[in-house]
């Protein structure tokens, strides 16, 4: 390494970082789009397209915690190459669903969306410890805003694409596609993606740049060896289970992702069936509020790390974007009062620019996290986060299905946002780094019953 000037090289991973998020985004929205075809192929009903809607987020939400722990045990590379792969060999097995009888489909759909969330659980906690590792504090926030703000990228560039290819071929085929995309890209990330110490193309001026200002380039040394005990990872959990300032962003994550799993399920179904739309229609109209979604998602990174530049403290610079971009995104009630088309599109796309603004969890999370179990703390996070994805999809289906519309399905939406705001304000507190306490040690013996009672 040459102490030169310094590489870029953060930046390259920033962006296999946005890719492989926008893939993952988009094979959980196959579904979505797929949505009204199946229910017409497979006959199904509100309810039970809520329920395989929600059978991802089962899996997701039960993986969490694992998936954190085999991220701290192996490294982020391995896991995340090998969660790739798998969760897009089980996407293009959705297509061949419509081969069995009508009840089998539907369970095989069901079995195989639950496998799809499972193998995609350490992709987030990924995504947080590479960016903890890669970037400085300073920087954080825009990493994992872009990081995160492929979410919608995701609708933008693949929503009018498997809308056609719905329209054309059939919803077969849209899974197949996506998944095959995955595939080939898993091999890309082995390629590219490396810890700070060890990757190729790094200086040593980029290297000292990230290590001095708050990043954790060690995270991942001499991960798989078992040169470390695991240490009182249990305990750890209590702890940042008790903390609460933790159970604020937990609960602020899940309210959050209320929205974002409205988004990538019932979305296009609201479209088809509470507006009219043809299906190729709503493909290329639910990329609009997602182009706002992207734009608001960088642009909350990128005023939290202004904020943070110009002196004000973490806490203000990162809850100042969340609270103000999430009343924002309660404007999505307005679409209840309104039948013209362009303003129902206009008041998605402002409530989604604000989801956007507001979503820096992500952030929160590499700046809270204890270097220990940053995967777990991840992990952990993205758990309550992602209880979303279960319940959202449910409790609309019930809703559409007792009142035959929409209109109270969105308010559930946009309350979700305002119970959000309540706990930035009110219960987070302070943001700062979690210091775990680790367990006395006063000798060989004590050292020996904790090491047996947390075996």
């Amino acid at each position: 390494m040459q102490a030169t000037k310094p590489t870029h090289v953060r930046y390259l991973i920033l962006l296999m970082l946005f890719l492989v998020t926008t893939i993952n985004y988009a094979d959980r929205a196959t579904i979505a789009i797929a949505g009204s075809s199946l229910q017409k192929d497979l006959g199904i009903d509100a309810v039970t397209l809520g329920y395989i809607f929600s059978a991802f987020g089962w899996a997701y939400v039960a993986g969490q915690i694992p998936g954190g722990w085999l991220l701290d045990r192996f490294g982020s590379k391995k896991i995340y190459a090998l969660s790739i792969f798998t969760w897009s060999l089980f996407t293009v097995l959705q297509g061949y669903v419509g081969e069995f009888g009508m009840s089998t489909a539907v369970v095989a759909l069901f079995m195989l969306r639950f496998l799809v969330g499972l193998a995609e659980a350490p992709s987030f906690p990924g995504n947080a410890r590479i960016v903890a590792a890669w970037f400085p504090t300073a920087e954080r926030g825009t990493a994992s805003a872009i990081f995160n703000s492929a979410q919608y990228f995701a609708t933008v560039l693949f929503a009018p694409l498997m809308g056609w290819i719905v329209y054309s071929y059939g919803w077969q085929h849209v899974f197949i596609v996506m998944g095959v995309i995955g595939i080939i890209f898993s091999g890309i990330w082995l390629k590219v993606i490396y810890s700070p110490r060890q990757h190729p193309r790094i200086n040593e001026a980029e290297f000292k740049h990230i290590a001095d200002n708050g990043g954790m380039v060690d995270m991942d040394q001499d991960k798989g060896k078992g040169k470390k005990a695991d240490g009182p990872k249990w305990d750890y959990i209590r702890q940042l289970l008790t903390n609460r300032m933790m159970l604020g962003v937990y609960l602020g994550q899940y309210c959050i992702n209320g929205i974002t799993y409205f988004f990538l399920t019932w979305f296009p179904v609201y479209l088809v069936q509470e507006r009219g739309m043809t299906i190729l229609k709503a493909g290329f109209i639910a990329s609009l509020p997602a182009i706002c979604g992207f734009i608001g998602g960088v642009l909350g990174g990128v005023i939290s790390d202004y904020l943070l530049r110009k002196g004000h403290s973490l806490t203000f610079a990162r809850k100042a974007p969340i609270i103000a971009g999430l009343l924002v995104s309660s404007s999505i009630v307005a679409c209840n009062y309104v039948d013209v088309e362009w303003m129902v599109v206009g008041f998605m796309a402002l409530a989604f620019f604000g989801k956007g603004v507001g979503a820096l969890g992500w952030a929160v999370v590499s700046d809270t996290s204890p270097k220990q179990i940053a995967g777990l703390s991840g992990g952990l996070f993205n758990t309550f986060g992602n209880i979303a994805s279960i319940t959202t999809p449910i409790v609309i289906g019930y809703i559409i299905s007792s009142t035959g519309s929409f209109k109270w399905a969105l308010v559930f939406v946009g309350c979700n946002a305002l119970v959000a705001v309540f706990s930035y304000l009110v219960i987070v507190g302070p943001i700062k780094r979690v210091v775990l306490k680790e367990p006395p040690v006063s000798g060989p013996e004590t050292n020996s019953k904790l090491s047996q009672a947390h075996s």
